[in-house]
């Protein structure tokens, strides 16, 4: 059976009376009905009900003589149970705590909050974004209000991001280290299940495969379902995305794979457009395809500009942009930005500067330091801190400063990488808008632009450094000596109060054997000198001192 027909057979299944109609939600199961009856009004008169049905089964459970049966066994515990019951917990707790410091410092977040975010929340009655269906109007009014409270998001996609087969991967193979952290991973991952899946994937099977793999974590488990998925469908576009992204080691490897992506998804987005009316289901799969098509198209746009067919991919960037003018999420603009800088079209530049830096519009390091860079090279190759300190700035060279200062205040992390004052990285796949990881990610490929225009760096060394005062790099995953401290003396305690309890024999061998020590170590040291301080004359006033500093608060005689 193609997948192409997969829609068919649904709407045929919808018009048959076991199954819902089109546009009504799939019948709840007991959980959520469970939560949405505690999530109501009715929760209360819920916990009147139990607490009245435990009264009323008060004999057959015998509550009282188990509750007296608790009393008795409670009165009759030890000290030494208690004592036990201390050192465990303390034990117990000084392990989490060693366990979430190692997680942290390795992964960026903590354990505890992630498995509460992901698993307990939602048995807990924490709303899941899976539940509603996505053809459903409260889902379309959800989207929108995502796409609305877009420019809130602190991470976003880096426009910019490379390839992982065939530019992250390099780097592994040269260094052996990963470039990419976990937390990184694992919000790419996210994105790909957001852009690349639909609710009627599992009416075609290749599309149920590519579900899974973008879920896996494993690379190779991932270009594994993508092979299962072409065998099934040698239309499947998404499979030949994660080929590209993945397996392929060359750009020209990744190009080749995204024209066959492209063939495909050109193919299925015709497809969705004749039947997106006919149900929200087709609706939801048309967004989908189109989100396909367009990743598609803005990376063969990248893989042209990384083989220098730097014209071919502004032409790609432009049809985008005018073909699907919504999609302002990709930040494709940023990408069309850097490849106009290269062919030195700076009046096109500042065309798409125009369009894009407004007040209503989200900001970035790519618009602001490119307006900066826009106004700095109608006057760096003839500024002069000597000449402008004697004769003042220009207008124009006031206009250069004041967008410096601009630049600067929207991501103060910038200047250090173009002034090569840091090292650079490869950048991210995800950047913290104002941090950092931004300042990378622009300086990665910004910087060559920087140097070409004489006298650009100079000027925003002389205008950053006149001006701006140092910056810490944020984020720090550094604790502070405390911390360390606190979970060595949790743990030391614990280890001690275990001992006691197990060993108490030779554990009280051992506080004597400390004991005696201290003692000898106080006949050694504090005896002669106390001795000394005898033999010293009554009413001396070394005497007195001695005293004081030596044994405060013991009488001599």
């Amino acid at each position: 059976m193609a997948d192409g027909d997969g829609l068919g057979e649904a709407a045929t299944a919808a018009a048959s009376p076991t199954a819902p109609a089109p546009g009504m939600s799939p019948p709840l199961g007991w959980r959520e009905r469970l939560r949405a009856g505690l999530a109501g009004t009715g929760a209360s008169l819920w916990f009147v009900a139990g607490l009245g049905l435990l009264y009323a089964l008060r004999v057959p459970l015998r509550l009282c003589e188990n509750l007296a049966a608790v009393t008795v066994f409670l009165n009759s515990l030890t000290p030494k149970f208690y004592v036990a019951l201390t050192g465990t917990s303390s034990l117990i707790s000084g392990l989490i705590f060693i366990f979430e410091w190692w997680y942290f410092h390795k992964h960026g977040t903590s354990f505890i909050e992630q498995v509460s975010v992901n698993h307990l929340r939602p048995l807990m009655g924490g709303t899941e974004s899976s539940i509603s269906d996505p053809g459903s109007p409260s889902s379309s009014k959800e989207s929108e209000t995502n796409r609305q409270n877009l420019s809130e998001c602190k991470v976003w996609r880096n426009p910019l991001n490379l390839f992982r087969g065939a530019e992250y991967r390099r780097y592994t193979w040269v260094t052996g280290k990963e470039p990419l952290t976990y937390y990184d991973m694992n919000l790419s991952a996210q994105d790909h299940q957001t852009f690349f899946t639909c609710d009627t994937d599992f009416l075609r099977p290749s599309d149920t495969v590519m579900q899974k793999a973008w879920r896996e974590r494993n690379p190779p488990a991932r270009i594994k379902a993508a092979y299962q998925a072409l065998e099934l469908n040698n239309d499947c576009a998404t499979a030949y995305v994660l080929l590209a992204e993945e397996e392929a080691t060359t750009i020209v490897d990744a190009e080749r794979l995204f024209k066959q992506a492209l063939k495909a998804g050109e193919t299925i987005y015709r497809r969705s457009q004749q039947c997106q009316h006919q149900s929200p289901q087709h609706e939801a799969q048309l967004r989908r395809d189109t989100n396909v098509l367009v990743y598609i198209k803005r990376r063969l746009a990248m893989c042209a500009r990384k083989l220098g067919r730097i014209r071919e991919a502004v032409k790609i960037m432009r049809d985008l942009m005018k073909e699907f003018p919504p999609l302002t999420m990709l930040n494709i603009h940023e990408n069309l930005l850097e490849s106009l800088l290269e062919l030195q079209a700076y009046a096109d530049v500042q065309a798409v500067l125009a369009k894009y830096d407004d007040i209503s519009l989200p900001k970035s390091a790519a618009i602001c330091y490119t307006a900066a860079l826009l106004k700095t090279r109608t006057v760096s190759d003839k500024f002069s801190p000597e000449t402008a300190s004697r004769r003042g700035l220009s207008t124009a060279e006031i206009n250069a400063v004041e967008a410096i200062h601009r630049a600067v205040e929207f991501n103060p992390h910038v200047p250090k990488y173009l002034l090569e004052m840091k090292s650079l990285i490869l950048p991210p796949e995800h950047i913290l808008k104002r941090g950092d990881s931004e300042a990378i990610a622009y300086a990665f490929f910004h910087l060559q632009h920087w140097k070409r225009i004489e006298g650009a760096l100079n000027l925003l060394q002389c205008t950053w450094e006149g001006t701006f005062h140092h910056v810490s790099v944020y984020p720090k995953k550094e604790l502070p000596f405390f911390i360390h401290f606190t979970a060595g003396l949790c743990s030391s305690t614990a280890m001690i109060a275990l001992l006691t309890h197990q060993f108490p024999e030779i554990m009280g061998v051992f506080a004597k054997a400390v004991n005696l020590v201290s003692k000898q170590h106080f006949l050694q040291c504090i005896i002669p000198k106390y001795s000394k301080l005898k033999e010293m004359k009554t009413d001396s006033k070394e005497r007195r001192q001695a005293k004081r500093l030596l044994i405060p608060g013991t009488e001599l005689y």
